[in-house]
């Protein structure tokens, strides 16, 4: 059970990689597109419509597979919609990071002893 549990989850996991939402959240991950996070959330707007456009017509009497477009939709919504606040504590750390390490690489490091101490004790 667990054997067929595990392949189904592996299975899935190499599919969904290159669903279009994923592929969009793994490029605002990188430091290159962690500023892109809060203007990726904008492509939630589409997902929220088509879902509230599948509402109304299953309403009207439309068939009920469009739930699961519904679900679908409002999944990449959400999805989308939480990476930006994460982009955005993301690139706060990746920034504080890098002023850091560029402070570090400007004062001289007194706590090691010179190059010379070792050739001339």
């Amino acid at each position: 059970m667990f054997r067929l549990i595990w392949a189904a989850s592996v299975r899935t996991h190499t599919i969904f990689r290159y669903a279009p939402t994923n592929l969009l959240i793994a490029a605002t991950r990188t430091r290159r597109g962690l500023r892109w996070g809060i203007p990726a959330m904008l492509v939630a707007i589409p997902y929220l419509l088509a879902a509230r456009w599948c509402v109304t017509t299953i309403e009207n009497g439309g068939p009920g597979w469009l739930n699961l477009l519904v679900l679908l939709c409002a999944w990449n919504a959400i999805k989308l919609i939480l990476n930006g606040p994460i982009t955005v504590v993301l690139l706060l750390r990746a920034r504080i990071r890098e002023a850091v390490a560029r402070r570090r690489a400007r004062r001289p490091d007194y706590d090691r002893p010179h190059e010379y101490a070792e050739v001339h004790p």
